[in-house]
């Protein structure tokens, strides 16, 4: 029996001639790195038939540059390729420094984009088929174990096309692209949006996650990765009306609060501080009528209500305020 064992366990390394090490995880997979011409972002993009790809194939840091590792991955090419980016090397020159010494270099598909707009891609001749990266001026698209020929180009096509939108927006298209045309031939299971900014205000807790989206298993991914966006997207909105309300700008804030609540209607916390912007902007009548319908779903949000005035949040008369919590 262990004999048996100790053949079954050398067959795949000898069929494959893999020089990596066994604890290297796979990663066959569809990626991009870009940057946006017109805010100088970096981002990455990543779907898999893997289990949360995005913790072993994305990687990133603000004014600097993002990389994506993935077939037979090295995942200290992610790290390590980073640093060479901060030490002044060009994507390329940073690329051929990790490949140099790697004896899985032909199993490996790897590609960097760095702040400066360079874009470097290596596809190895032993990648599973089918297996090939496309490059352009800004981005690199690359895949492996795809089911056809076709996803690199159809990748490229779709980031090329939609130019006018953000960089994470973009990102999804050339990921809807792939899966279009076929996509990894074993399905799909995660996916990854990291968006980082091109040049570093030195706050690196708000540079480095402009976008950053994660689906760890699920098997519409990509599905669930849009609604993710289109959730960042409202908050961001959401975010914005905070800090108009720190700043005492009512006006905005319910100009902000409302955008996100047009996003997604039925989120209650979108509706209630929609409501709340409504009341600090003296119209009191329209918030108590949305406050109500918030009320009869929630009632926690009424106690809520009570709450703010002691802390600044809600500025009406005692009058208005029994309007609003009864």
């Amino acid at each position: 029996m262990r004999q048996l064992i100790l053949l079954s366990f050398f067959i795949p390394v000898s069929l494959f001639a893999q020089p990596a090490h066994q604890h290297e995880p796979f990663a066959h997979t569809f990626s991009i790195v870009a940057r946006d011409e017109k805010t100088g972002d970096l981002a990455v993009g990543v779907q898999s038939h893997w289990f949360s790809v995005g913790t072993t194939v994305s990687w990133g840091e603000a004014g600097v540059g993002v990389v994506a590792t993935q077939s037979f991955v090295n995942k200290s090419f992610g790290i390590r390729g980073l640093q060479l980016l901060k030490d002044g090397k060009t994507a390329q020159e940073a690329l051929n420094i990790l490949l140099s010494d790697d004896e899985g270099r032909e199993v490996r598909q790897v590609a960097i984009a760095d702040a400066k707009g360079n874009v470097a891609v290596h596809t190895g001749k032993k990648c599973v088929d089918f297996a090939g990266h496309r490059k352009g001026s800004t981005y690199s698209v690359q895949s492996n174990m795809m089911l056809t020929n076709k996803v690199p180009d159809a990748m490229a096509t779709a980031f090329e096309k939609n130019a006018s939108l953000p960089i994470a927006e973009r990102v999804l298209k050339s990921l809807e692209a792939a899966q279009q045309v076929g996509g990894d031939i074993r399905g799909r299971q995660s996916a990854v949006i990291l968006v980082v900014k091109g040049t570093s205000t030195g706050a690196p807790w708000d540079d480095n996650h402009l976008v950053d989206l994660r689906v760890d298993d699920n098997d519409q991914p990509l599905r669930e990765l849009d609604r993710l966006l289109r959730t960042h997207r409202a908050y961001e909105h959401m975010n914005n009306g905070d800090l108009a309300v720190e700043k005492n700008n009512m006006k905005l804030a319910m100009q902000e609060y409302g955008a996100a609540m047009k996003m997604f209607p039925q989120n209650l916390e979108m509706q209630y501080w929609t409501a709340i912007a409504l009341a600090n902007t003296k119209e009191v009548p329209k918030a108590a009528a949305m406050l109500r319908g918030i009320y009869a779903k929630d009632a926690n949000w009424r106690e809520m209500t009570r709450r703010l005035p002691k802390v600044g949040l809600l500025t009406v008369s005692d009058t208005e305020f029994a309007q609003l919590v009864n």
